[in-house]
């Protein structure tokens, strides 16, 4: 029997462990600020593999100091990252496996036909919010390790296990791992990526663009110039920039993602007085940003078409847009199609799921971006969650895809690591 039969029996024996395993997870809410409780199971199960565990709250003047940093909070105490070691005996390649334990709120639970945090298996789907984005893929790490320290695996890699937070809101946590000093030489990340392989990952960041009127009473406001009217004027400009970036990317990867990098205004605000002509509105809004993008490039090529609206409408010439950068941002990623890890990860899903994976780029960011630009660990992106639930009311994960995908990414970390 080969090591891989081996791997793919002992994770079918033990099932119901994993699977009453990752009901836990589900069940215990680990929005932001909340997921101590959440990671304590998470440390507990890596050192029951015997696993080093490192347990630590962010670090926020670490942080403070990279221009990639983002968070809407001030300190992260009872926030953990956890992170696993499975030292290597020497000599092979190291990987990192990530995922994130925060989860977005449940929202209205009304809209939830079984309880957001129930765990509840119903027709071989397991319900609950976070089930699918991400503790499902999450839990295929975890059954990949238990199946390998199981079997007594002996690797000559280095596997790290990361369990972070703030993934949501800009990626803190993988942020702060990197800056304390955790890389490989390349990663996976379980994200619900519906069992397909993303190669490359968009990132995007938030603005604000400023739009000045002049004020005047309603009864004359021929005598105004509406910032509301000017907000038009500029949002067609914003599509037009949209259609021009799009133009550019010719990867087949994007074929059947209708707009690759979107620009999406998603506030807007304006006038304090229904008898006075609007004199400022704000509009706060996301830019995509493709793989092979910098975010200052995308910067400055935003605020430079902002400046060709006078070619369009003179009153901008004495009155330009104010372009602000602002609150979260996720930075892009890619590996290379050709990548060795990328080359074991494809036949080893061929070997288990007997058919080709599809490969495609992934239409939102990760925290893959943060380990390929600033940990300088290529990321791929390959989950069993299904992307279209992640957020949604009645959040579920099929739990034969879980076991599936910890199968192909066993037998991946046993290629890549080697076995001594």
């Amino acid at each position: 029997m080969t090591v891989k039969n081996s791997i793919n029996q002992w994770i079918d024996k033990n099932r119901q462990a994993h699977i009453t395993f990752l009901q836990k997870l589900v069940q215990l809410s680990s929005t932001q600020g909340n997921e101590k409780e959440v990671q304590e199971s998470v440390a507990k199960f890596l050192k029951a593999l015997d696993m080093d565990v490192d347990v630590w709250d962010l670090d926020g003047e670490r942080l403070q100091k990279h221009p990639y940093f983002y968070s809407n909070r001030e300190t992260f105490t009872d926030s953990p990252n956890v992170v696993g070691i499975l030292k290597g005996t020497g000599g092979g390649k190291s990987i990192i496996l990530n995922g994130h334990v925060d989860v977005v709120p449940e929202g209205d639970h009304a809209q939830w036909d079984h309880g957001p945090y129930s765990g509840k298996i119903v027709d071989g789907k397991l319900y609950g919010r976070g089930a699918t984005d991400m503790k499902g893929g999450n839990a295929s790490l975890m059954i990949a390790l238990d199946a390998i320290q199981s079997l007594g695996l002996r690797l000559k890699g280095d596997v790290i296990f990361q369990s972070v937070v703030e993934e949501e809101s800009g990626g803190a946590g993988t942020l702060d791992a990197i800056l304390k000093g955790y890389k490989a030489d390349a990663a996976i990340i379980p994200e619900p990526t519906n069992m397909k392989i993303f190669p490359k990952q968009q990132g995007s960041k938030w603005f604000r663009l400023i739009v000045k009127g002049r004020t005047a009473h309603g009864g004359t406001r021929y005598h105004g110039i509406s910032a509301i009217d000017k907000a038009f004027v500029v949002t067609e400009h914003v599509k037009e920039l949209e259609k021009v970036r799009n133009s550019r990317i010719t990867d087949p990867l994007y074929d059947s993602i209708p707009i690759p990098v979107p620009i999406n205004i998603g506030s807007i605000k304006g006038g304090d007085w229904p008898s006075s002509v609007p004199d400022i509105v704000e509009l706060e809004g996301r830019i995509g940003i493709a793989p092979n993008e910098k975010m200052e490039a995308v910067q400055a090529e935003m605020e430079e078409w902002m400046e060709k609206l006078e070619e369009k409408d003179g009153w901008f010439k004495d009155h330009p847009i104010e372009v602000k950068w602002f609150g979260a941002r996720w930075v892009p990623g890619e590996i290379a199609t050709s990548h060795p890890l990328m080359n074991s990860l494809i036949e080893n899903f061929k070997e288990v799921a007997d058919k080709e994976p599809v490969i495609e780029a992934a239409p939102w960011g990760t925290d893959g971006g943060l380990l390929t630009q600033v940990g300088d660990t290529p990321s791929i992106v390959f989950g069993p969650g299904t992307t279209g639930l992640a957020h949604y009311p009645n959040e579920y994960i099929e739990v034969e895809k879980i076991f599936e995908a910890a199968k192909i990414i066993a037998g991946t970390i046993v290629d890549w690591c080697e076995l001594d």
